[in-house]
């Protein structure tokens, strides 16, 4: 059965939030609204999922542990980082900071200005230095919230997958990059004359695939259109290399994408 893509909204802790759900799959099981209903609540309070977010400029991705700011990386040090996910990830809700504590620095004695002195970091690479649109809110006596319109991506334990197909062979795309060539090195190994040691490459990006051209000599088309230096990628996508034909193909099944829509100041 093939679902199609719907929106769902949950109005949980006095916050509403916006789902969109793609929970579709080549051959996937029956959903009923309970088993939704309930990944949307656990996921909601982000319970056991890799977590990526969009807010303005910004994008941060707890799994390759990056916060990116119009596609360049702005660093942060490795417990900034924690808190900004920390924060992101429970939106619009104030955590307390005896929770920050315990989840940043489990059965270690840290005092408050270390997590002060945090808070300062965070908003710094932020640019958050406007109290009246403050990204990192701070409700005095209690603890900190981020405040922010955010998008989150979220890959649930059902797990978004991406594989290619050549001949009978089936390949599974795992890695962020994937090198595809006839160089015996390369991920996808192609021993087959015509095509180059290092061919192109298709670069895992969340929930986006890219291929990308490396040699500028051969010529690499998509569904015989060829592509000028990348080119996104989707499901069934017929990927032509020199004499061989790849078959791209992606499974989003739990994949979905939710909208935080913080309460009114």
């Amino acid at each position: 059965m093939h679902l199609k893509p719907f929106l769902l909204d949950v109005w949980l802790d006095q916050h509403e939030h916006h789902i969109e759900f793609d929970l579709a799959a080549s051959t996937g099981p029956t959903w009923t609204v309970s088993e939704i209903l309930a990944l949307a609540n656990n996921e909601i309070r982000g319970k056991g999922s890799d977590m990526s977010a969009r807010f303005g400029p910004f994008e941060v991705n707890a799994d390759r542990r990056q916060l990116l700011k119009s596609g360049v990386e702005v660093h942060l040090t490795r417990k900034a980082f924690d808190l900004l996910v920390l924060l992101v990830s429970e939106a619009p809700r104030v955590v307390h900071k005896d929770e920050l504590h315990q989840r940043l620095w489990p059965g270690t004695f840290v005092s408050d200005a270390t997590l002060v002195g945090l808070i300062k970091e965070v908003r710094r690479a932020l640019n958050d230095g406007d109290p009246k649109s403050s990204l990192i809110r701070t409700v005095h006596g209690v603890g900190y919230a981020f405040a922010g319109d955010v998008e989150r991506v979220v890959s649930t334990a059902l797990g978004a997958s991406r594989w290619i197909v050549t001949g009978s062979h089936r390949i599974g795309l795992g890695d962020p990059e994937t090198i595809i060539g006839r160089d015996a090195t390369s991920t996808v190994h192609l021993g087959v004359n015509g095509v180059s040691r290092r061919r192109a490459r298709i670069v895992i990006n969340g929930y986006e695939a890219v291929l990308e051209e490396l040699a500028s000599n051969d010529r690499t088309s998509v569904d015989d259109a060829p592509i000028s230096v990348r080119m996104a990628l989707h499901d069934g996508d017929r990927i032509q290399l020199g004499p061989v034909v790849v078959i791209f193909h992606a499974s989003t099944a739990g994949l979905y994408t939710e909208t935080i829509v913080p309460p009114a100041r």
